[in-house]
């Protein structure tokens, strides 16, 4: 051992020829940076460190504060509601009784059966899914002798009423009822607010409209969404009278509110690359518009449309409810009557016509998009059993 080696600091020992050595002072600061590993750290690291956790906690606390909060606000509500109250009844009994006014049963060979021809007997009867006075229109014929010399020709017959039910009686929707009343509202209610929720939109777009002069278009759609469609309903009765007018009506300023704002968004989040290109050839502002703006956002404005009608058609059952026609006013009529079969027949027909349309707005969109094959009617309507349960399974 050399006279200036520290014997503290390095023990050499030899087992089997192998010399093996041990740094004391070495694992001295290695335990002691196991134990305690903020010691050799700086004093900003410590300080982030000790800020990380007292954020985490008043993070825990701040949670804390808010599920008591959304608690305390919960049971104000529930009594608010009358969940607490007396008359409010949870039993299943109770609840299982009043099921049997929905539900009228029927017994086949001693087997209870869902008695479907109650529901059926009032649907054909109240005519909610085909007007027989009308749709008779497509069936009257009358017979022709048509002789021809030297060839015997039959009797025919052809529907001579055609002209009539087309472009006198305009019977495409009232041929099914209170479904195609409901349908119609919905459906002419869409048509009428979108154009004006086009030019809102546009108006309402930065890009057009300088501020604050686009917050005006803004705040007359905000206004529009802000009183629900059965309000406006009211409010158009005093001007066309209680029906399916006031009704329509109503849909379509919601229209115009609801489908504005879309359409503002899409605009909004518009590439600016194409809008400089137009405006560097010197293209005025409608050009700019339509070749630079609306051009980009068609499939968009089309799918978000559609989804609206969905939407629309929704509404003309709620705003029906109010005495404004269609199947609404017949849900509202047989509840006032305690009619609970009549109207449990009435929402079966209000789902399957919801149902429908809802089908066949989502297959129209998924035409739209590009990198989706695109299918046929008929293959469509055949293939609807297979995609329905295809969604089961997922």
């Amino acid at each position: 051992m050399n006279s200036g080696e520290n014997p503290d600091s390095q023990e050499a020992t030899t087992d089997g020829g192998v010399e093996t050595s041990t740094a004391t002072g070495s694992e001295e600061s290695t335990n002691t940076s196991e134990n305690s590993p903020l010691e050799d750290t700086t004093a900003e690291v410590r300080d982030q460190f000790r800020r990380i956790k007292q954020a985490r906690r008043r993070r825990a606390v701040g949670w804390l504060a808010l599920v008591a909060t959304l608690g305390f606000v919960m049971a104000q509500g529930l009594v608010a509601t009358d969940f607490f109250d007396d008359r409010t009844d949870f039993r299943w009994e109770s609840f299982q009784e009043s099921l049997q006014d929905y539900f009228p049963m029927t017994d086949y060979f001693g087997i209870p059966f869902l008695d479907v021809g109650a529901y059926w007997e009032f649907i054909s009867n109240a005519n909610l899914v085909y007007d027989p006075e009308v749709g008779g229109l497509l069936f009257q014929t009358i017979d022709l002798n048509l002789p021809v010399v030297g060839v015997p020709i039959p009797w025919f017959q052809f529907p001579p009423e055609l002209y009539t039910f087309f472009f006198q009686e305009l019977g495409m929707f009232t041929m099914f009822g209170q479904a195609g009343t409901t349908l119609s509202m919905g459906l002419v209610g869409t048509i009428l607010g979108f154009p004006i929720a086009l030019v809102f939109s546009v108006l309402a777009s930065h890009r057009v409209t300088p501020f604050p002069f686009n917050f005006l278009f803004r705040g007359v759609m905000s206004f529009i969404r802000a009183i629900p469609a059965i309000i406006w309903a009211l409010i158009f009765v005093a001007l066309v009278g209680l029906g399916p007018t006031a009704a329509t009506l109503a849909i379509a300023l919601n229209t115009i509110g609801n489908l504005g704002r879309l359409f503002v968004e899409e605009l909004e989040e518009l590439a600016e690359g194409p809008i400089e290109a137009m405006q560097t050839t010197g293209a005025n502002k409608p050009q700019m518009v339509h070749f630079g703006m609306l051009s980009q956002v068609r499939t968009a404005f089309i799918a978000w449309t559609l989804y609206i009608f969905e939407i629309n058609v929704r509404s003309a059952v709620t705003v029906g409810v109010v005495g404004a026609g269609g199947l609404g006013q017949v849900v509202a009529l047989q509840q006032n009557q305690f009619n609970y079969t009549n109207m449990m027949a009435t929402l079966i027909v209000v789902f399957v016509l919801i149902f429908l349309v809802e089908v066949f707005s989502q297959r129209l969109r998924a035409r739209l998009r590009s990198d989706e094959e695109k299918e046929g009617l008929l293959s469509l309507a055949l293939g609807l059993p297979g995609r329905f349960a295809d969604s089961l399974r997922k």
